[in-house]
């Protein structure tokens, strides 16, 4: 319930009188109204009588809504009610609009046949609203009589042609007044360079308020100082907007998030525009021209370092920096990331967030590591309100308690329903007592200078990169693309989350490889090949042999070597219908077996180093035959480098 009947109408608009009489505008010689406004100090008329109201009541067959009741008690109308509504009804030139626009009918004509009855409100209003606005840039204000709420107040609409935008609707006279007071405010505040600083009480008041939510957002009481922050904002106070979009950005909104003012800043220039880019790289598909609005103000340099930074993001080589204990806390937090302990990598930023100081007054968190391409996918909702609600910058506060973790520290969620609905298969490799690195030495193609990990990207990025660089596809040929990282304590995984269907009779599993001088794992789950039907592999071998393996495959287990009672096939497959349950139970064993887990976050939404393996099938026998198609475009496909002039691919069929 809206209180509206204790509102102070004459204090309120006699405040708005004074600061409109005290900034008019330069350059502008003021009308006859105006300059008697202007020496009254006030923009509205005497008051209307009981009797006029009820006169224009009368006229209107309506009870006018409480608060334009007791507007019109204080005056009969108002001048400047804004920036484009010169002049507002009072008792005498307010009337029912009954579609003197015929926007009636220009709203109904695009209405689906399914409208819901907000739609329709906004349709209908222009025949049964009462119209308020006598002059104005085009912009009419109509208040609905009904739309009403307990307290008898009519919803107010306005709207303009020139806004390209749906009615705006308040919820009663008073809040329309209130918002075109603001407005009043925002079109003052943002006047050219010259005109002489806008400055009052109200100027006065926010700046303060805005002061004490920079304080209260360092010491963590990020929702009350956001709410000051988006007050002073509507009113066009300085450095609102780029104060209160360092708090969006980290709750994960992007949408009209510039940082408005600081980004431009020197001071700040390091912090505040990677993630203004970042966003830009995002969302631009390489048509470049608005980065340069969304810097305006900004110089030539700043325009040069703002591209620059796009096409280090652009080639994943970003890489945020920050000093002091908080700086050494980031480098230890990407290496983290890049194998795959998200979890951890948050921990230690959030660790030393308290140690963290900011580059000017008006800085109010670390915001740069979002566009790193290892640190940025680190950030959830959830943990950048716990980011906001830890105490920094020396202010004093409590912490707030840790958010969960996003890695469930196990092998179970391959078996759980993929968010996308993508993950139909998956096929990964645990090797135990090496780093990472080592991996791709051990289960490499090895192909040009010898294997090695690609920069870190998220697996959609490997494998459209991979798909630009190949040039030979082959029926037989089954090299993966892996992620590499490290899968608890002691061991390391290779992991493909989009393998080619599995081949019982052509599979060799790289176990062996990968396991000379220690232990390996191979899992592979998903369809087999030109079926619809379910699988799961696992081997495992030791010192470059196989010790044990089983093939769950047509409703039959094929083992091979001593299983471990732990794993033994048939402890699991004894109730084939429950396929999900079969394979989240097989899962946990392995887990359990041989104390490893794979990152759920790291794999599904960070970026990892990649490299390709050797192919994970034999190679064709005799008689055997087998499909390659070599593309090559341009004067790539002849052998003497004689041009085509066309794109040809080559296909060509072996034994």
């Amino acid at each position: 319930m809206t209180n509206t009947t204790a509102f102070d109408w004459r204090s309120f608009l006699l405040k708005w009188s004074g600061e409109w009489a005290d900034h008019l505008p330069d350059g502008e010689t003021p009308g006859e109204d105006d300059e008697a406004a202007r020496h009254a100090r006030w923009l509205g008329f005497p008051p209307a009588s009981e009797e006029r109201i009820a006169a224009m009541e009368e006229r209107l067959g309506r009870r006018m809504p409480p608060s334009y009741r007791e507007f019109l008690q204080v005056t009969d109308g108002w001048r400047h009610a804004g920036g484009f509504v010169w002049l507002l009804a009072g008792t005498e030139d307010a009337h029912w609009h009954d579609n003197a626009s015929e926007l009636a009918d220009t709203f109904e004509e695009y209405l689906e046949e399914d409208a819901g009855p907000e739609e329709r409100r906004e349709a209908d209003i222009w025949r049964r609203g009462l119209q308020l606005d006598v002059e104005s840039d085009a912009i009419y204000v109509l208040m609905d009589p009904e739309d009403v709420d307990e307290d008898g107040e009519w919803a107010v609409y306005t709207w303009a042609s020139w806004r390209a935008a749906p009615p705006d609707r308040y919820a009663n006279f008073l809040a329309f007044m209130r918002d075109m007071h603001r407005e009043f405010h925002s079109l003052r505040a943002h006047r050219g360079d010259g005109e002489p600083v806008f400055v009052n009480d109200t100027t006065r008041e926010l700046d303060a308020q805005m002061e004490e939510a920079r304080l209260e957002a360092l010491g963590g009481r990020w929702e009350r100082a956001l709410k000051a922050l988006d007050e002073a904002k509507e009113y066009g106070r300085p450095r609102a907007a780029g104060l209160g979009d360092q708090i969006r950005r980290l709750l994960g909104e992007t949408h009209m998030v510039y940082f408005d003012g600081l980004v431009t800043d020197p001071r700040y220039t390091r912090e505040m525009l990677p993630p203004l880019v970042a966003e830009h790289a995002a969302h631009s598909y390489r048509h470049d021209s608005t980065l340069r609005f969304h810097l305006r103000g900004a110089d030539e340099d700043l325009v040069s370092l703002a591209h620059a930074t796009l096409e280090r993001m652009r080639g994943g080589t970003y890489r945020y920096t920050a000093a002091g204990p908080f700086g050494e806390a980031v480098e230890r937090a990407r290496e983290l990331a890049r194998w795959g302990d998200t979890d951890g990598a948050w921990r230690t930023l959030i660790d030393a967030l308290p140690r963290w100081e900011p580059l000017g007054p008006d800085h109010l968190a670390p915001l740069g590591w979002v566009a790193d391409p290892l640190l940025g996918p680190l950030l959830t909702p959830e943990r950048g309100r716990e980011l906001l609600a830890t105490p920094r910058g020396g202010q004093p506060g409590e912490g707030p308690r840790p958010t969960a973790g996003l890695d469930p520290g196990d092998l179970a969620w391959l078996a759980e329903p993929d968010p996308g609905n993508n993950r139909t298969s998956y096929r990964f490799v645990l090797v135990e007592g090496v780093e990472p690195e080592e991996l791709p030495g051990r289960l490499g193609a090895g192909d040009g200078d010898g294997p090695v990990l690609n920069q870190p990207m998220t697996l959609w990025e490997a494998r459209r990169r991979s798909l630009e660089r190949q040039r030979e596809f082959s029926s037989y040929d089954d090299r993966a693309l892996m992620a590499a990282g490290r899968a608890g304590s002691g061991w390391s995984f290779a992991f493909d989350g989009d393998p080619a269907p599995f081949a019982p009779r052509r599979f060799v599993s790289p176990a062996a490889a990968a396991s000379a001088g220690t232990r390996a794992v191979v899992v592979w789950s998903g369809l087999r090949a030109g079926h619809r039907e379910p699988f799961f592999h696992m081997s495992v071998a030791r010192d470059g042999a196989e010790q044990y393996s089983f093939t769950w495959m047509d409703g039959e287990v094929r083992p091979s070597g001593e299983i471990p009672r732990a794993l033994d096939p048939s402890r699991f497959f004894g109730d084939l219908e429950d396929g999900v349950g079969t394979e989240r139970s097989l899962l946990e064993a392995v887990a359990r077996e041989f104390g490893v887990c794979l990152p759920r976050h790291a794999i599904v939404r960070g970026r990892l180093h990649t490299f390709t393996t050797r192919s994970w099938t034999r190679p064709p026998r005799d008689g055997e035959t087998y499909g390659v198609i070599r593309v090559g475009w341009g004067d790539a496909l002849l052998a003497d480098g004689e041009r085509t002039g066309r794109d040809e691919p080559e296909r060509t069929e072996d034994r």
